[in-house]
């Protein structure tokens, strides 16, 4: 017998004074059996992080040719496509290909740097292209913050991240690896 997603509802109340963004969101999050409350809740980071309301989660883990998190125009078009993790090359030009922008969140420590020291060079002609990386501890800290039923507020101010939840606040770091060029 398959295992079944497991559902969480998500009240997320955010803030974001650097873009000027404040919204309430009620979200339902399907979260694949192989995925863990790290990955679930850094993919609730980088909603709140890009938070609009055309912004839609993807299909989940599962599905190769849709991405995290991305927003599409009223024609179709991918505006934004947002992919978590440590795509290989070949994923990477396709998703920069089909997308206005791309952002790609690491999370895995040392791993991710290892896997961004092989693809840096490979992708550094990806105008389009964002890479952030998000230090373990924080990542722990967001799992610390996971359940079936939450209720979250972000705040983003000068570029600082804070994510809070009736029990606990949680600071995260983000470290930019690579940002796109800037277009005249």
């Amino acid at each position: 017998m398959a295992l079944k997603a497991t559902i969480h509802r998500v009240q997320f109340q955010i803030a974001d004074m650097d873009r000027h963004y404040y919204a309430d969101h009620a979200l339902t999050v399907a979260r694949h059996p192989s995925e863990t409350d790290e990955r679930m809740m850094v993919r609730l980071l980088a909603f709140a992080l890009h938070a609009n309301e055309a912004l839609a989660f993807g299909r989940g883990v599962s599905t190769e040719d849709e991405p995290d998190l991305w927003q599409k125009d009223l024609t179709g078009a991918i505006d934004l496509w947002i992919q978590l993790g440590q795509p290989d090359e070949k994923a990477i030009r396709r998703a920069c290909g089909r997308a206005g922008r791309v952002i790609l969140y690491t999370y895995s420590g040392h791993g991710a740097e290892l896997w961004w020291e092989q693809v840096a060079g490979k992708c550094a002609a990806l105008d389009n292209l964002s890479v952030i990386d998000i230090p373990p501890a924080s990542v722990q800290a967001l799992a610390s913050l996971a359940a079936k039923g939450m209720t979250l507020s972000c705040t983003v101010q000068d570029g600082e991240v804070r994510l809070t939840s009736p029990e606990a606040s949680v600071e995260v770091e983000l470290t930019v690896r690579k940002q796109p060029k800037t277009r005249r």
